[in-house]
């Protein structure tokens, strides 16, 4: 046991809503807790009315041990978190006559890799979530869902992962390759110079440059796709 809550009300049904709400704002990670499943015995009709014995949780197990699927608003109200952090080098998606401003940003989360556009949410403040430059975590009723916001192109890759994508707005100084060139993973392809330092783009495996979008003195967004790799057939 790492913590013990306790909730105090003049009435039984008072109390349990004490305690849902503490659960359903727990935010601890990388540590483990049993909140969500508290707070689903919590807010269950059976224990909300006092309808309950040992075999409880038996009984519910389905309904108590909740699916840990990560929704769309949980890949959107990520990416809001990120892009917030990110000084407001966002990638915007054009003009829009009557309709905000699209905003996109790749994440990762488990074997899944998305890049998420949205519209700016109406209440981004109320995103709970916490992140190490690394790595972003959202916290959603007692949940923590982790996604990696390294960037790609960077030295960061996933093996089905062929995009070059810019980290940050810059100026691309030198292209070590040409479209047709074969390389070989590390290998650098091009060097973008960003906040007055030099990032070198290097090649996330074997392969062969399929495409390239840009040449010495380009100057580009963040997560702007400079160039693509294609694998190496096996």
């Amino acid at each position: 046991m790492i913590a013990k809550v306790i909730a105090w009300a003049p009435d039984r049904q008072t109390a349990i809503e004490e305690l849902a709400t503490v659960a359903c704002g727990v935010e601890v990670w990388p540590v483990k807790t049993n909140a969500p499943f508290l707070m689903e015995a919590l807010c269950h009709e059976a224990f909300e009315n006092a309808d309950f014995d040992t075999g409880f949780i038996a009984k519910y197990e389905d309904e108590l041990l909740p699916l840990r699927l990560t929704s769309d608003d949980i890949w959107n109200d990520a990416a809001w978190s990120h892009l917030e952090r990110s000084d407001g080098n966002w990638v915007r998606d054009g003009f829009r006559l009557n309709a905000p401003a699209k905003i996109r940003t790749t994440l990762i989360h488990g074997d899944e890799t998305r890049t998420v556009e949205v519209a700016e949410p109406e209440y981004s403040l109320a995103i709970r979530s916490y992140s190490d430059g690394e790595t972003l975590v959202v916290f959603d009723e007692g949940r923590a869902f982790e996604f990696a916001t390294a960037s790609r192109g960077a030295g960061h890759h996933h093996a089905h992962d062929g995009d070059i994508i810019a980290p940050m707005p810059g100026k691309v100084i030198a292209v070590d390759v040409a479209e047709g060139d074969t390389v070989t993973a590390g290998q650098r392809l091009m060097v973008l110079e960003a906040m007055k330092m030099e990032h070198a783009l290097t090649a996330p495996f074997d392969g062969t440059v399929t495409e390239l979008s840009v040449s010495a003195g380009s100057q580009v967004q963040v997560e702007a796709v400079l160039a693509v790799v294609e694998a190496a057939e096996a």
